[in-house]
């Protein structure tokens, strides 16, 4: 692992002719900013962000005291430690990281007190599940949407995943009335981030990936996305991810229990980092792996994480958000090429796709990823794939302006950590690669 960038790393790349908007603030947001700022004034800071309150407070708030495995109190401090010392939030961010984390740690309580009422669900078996794995930006949510239109196939979608209890029930999944509260939360994501959909559009009936279930691990470089916190980052860096993907598992087990299909499509960039350990819990898992050149991909993801950052602190430097993207993605990669090296045994269990591939004809690659994993590609299936590709065009919601420049990023200083990766998938890029 490369050395993670203080918080002044930056400093010695030249100022910028910044071409990016200021985060959107609606009124209200801004004047709970302001008091928050006073408070903080007066040495106030809330609501407090301190392990042992929120830890009280979920057992309060559900009646229940058992979380489970408790590997997750280590990252739990860690990022706390960094959110207070590092992430700057404004009073908007700080309680929306209180909200989260909190609704993270009712969940764990629950989920543990359903498992030990309803023990069989730990002998629920997942077999031979797919995981979609790749940069963002390189085809994942595509593909990962077209896997979801085959009727033999099961994908957590967003409201059973931000509420999973009681487990959803096959007759009422598209009707259960959490569907009607996830979308009623996601609405008002798109009035305080209008921009968010061209970047990524959320929903509570889309399918949803892995990293809101990792979260409730709290070992989960998504944070590091959405944060300013490199102290966190460091210590994930170091840390085993496989009880992530064992209560990953517990959470599809737990979800599966009254709704099964033929098999389980899950997506996710942060499996970069635990190809092996993936194999540790799902032994006879299936991987699509995706592929595009870094740097085109690079701005994108400085853009996404500015903007969520944006959001809950007034402080951002996007040039430092763009030296930390490509450090944490480089180390993503490096990650996932050592991964598959290691498991070149395993070679019939995933599946390589070039973004070219994705974006000339995705029911086609579809339909040859099917024929290498011995799927039938039922006639329904593509009629409903085929369908969802006319409906959903390229920028239909709209354009995603970034420049490379806007975030301090220069292919001939900074993706040296990308080289390995393209030489080892043959990846076209624009990197120097003399």
């Amino acid at each position: 692992m490369s050395t993670v960038l203080p918080l002044n790393a930056i400093s010695k790349y030249p100022r910028l002719d910044m071409s990016l908007l200021a985060p959107h603030r609606p009124w209200h947001i801004r004047t709970l900013n302001n008091v928050g700022r006073g408070l903080s004034g007066c040495g106030l800071k809330l609501p407090v962000l301190e392990a042992e309150v929120l830890l009280e407070r979920a057992c309060k708030a559900t009646g229940l005291t058992d979380f489970g495995d408790r590997d997750f109190h280590s990252g739990l401090e860690h990022l706390l430690s960094a959110l207070n010392e590092q992430a700057q939030l404004n009073q908007f961010g700080r309680i929306t990281a209180y909200v989260t984390l909190m609704g993270y740690l009712k969940n764990r309580l629950r989920l543990t007190d359903y498992r030990c009422l309803h023990p069989d669900v730990g002998n629920e078996n997942v077999p031979r599940p797919i995981f979609i794995v790749g940069l963002p930006r390189t085809g994942t949510t595509i593909v990962f949407n077209l896997l979801a239109m085959d009727p033999a196939t099961r994908v957590p979608l967003a409201w059973e995943v931000e509420n999973p209890f009681p487990p959803p029930r096959a007759e009422t999944y598209r009707t259960d009335p959490r569907i009607d509260v996830c979308r009623k939360q996601f609405a008002n994501l798109d009035k305080l981030l209008p921009s968010l959909k061209a970047i990524h559009e959320f929903d509570a009936e889309l399918p949803q990936e892995c990293v809101p279930m990792f979260r409730h691990t709290f070992r989960c470089m998504e944070f590091s996305v959405m944060y300013q916190i490199p102290s966190y980052y460091q210590w994930l860096s170091g840390q085993d991810v496989s009880p992530a993907l064992r209560f990953h598992k517990r959470y599809i087990q737990h979800l599966q229990q009254h709704y099964k299909k033929e098999r389980w499509v899950f997506k996710s960039p942060a499996h970069l980092y635990s190809i092996e350990e993936l194999f540790g819990v799902y032994p006879d898992a299936r991987v699509i792996h995706t592929h595009r050149d870094p740097a085109k991909v690079m701005p994108s993801l400085a853009s996404l994480a500015y903007t969520l950052r944006g959001l809950g602190s007034d402080d951002v430097d996007a040039r430092q958000v763009g030296q930390q993207q490509i450090q944490l993605w480089g180390d993503a990669l490096g990650r996932a090429v050592t991964a598959r090296t290691n498991l070149a045994d395993r070679m019939e269990q995933f599946y390589d796709v070039q973004y070219e591939q994705v974006v000339e004809d995705p029911v086609a690659l579809v339909s040859r990823i099917y024929e290498h994993f011995d799927i039938e590609f039922r006639p329904q299936a593509r009629r409903a794939m085929e369908a969802f590709v006319v409906d959903n065009p390229q920028g239909k919601h709209g354009k995603h302006d970034y420049t490379a420049e806007d975030f301090g990023m220069d292919a001939a200083r900074d993706f040296e950590p990308f080289r390995g990766y393209c030489q080892m998938f043959d990846i076209p890029n624009s990197l120097p690669m003399g």
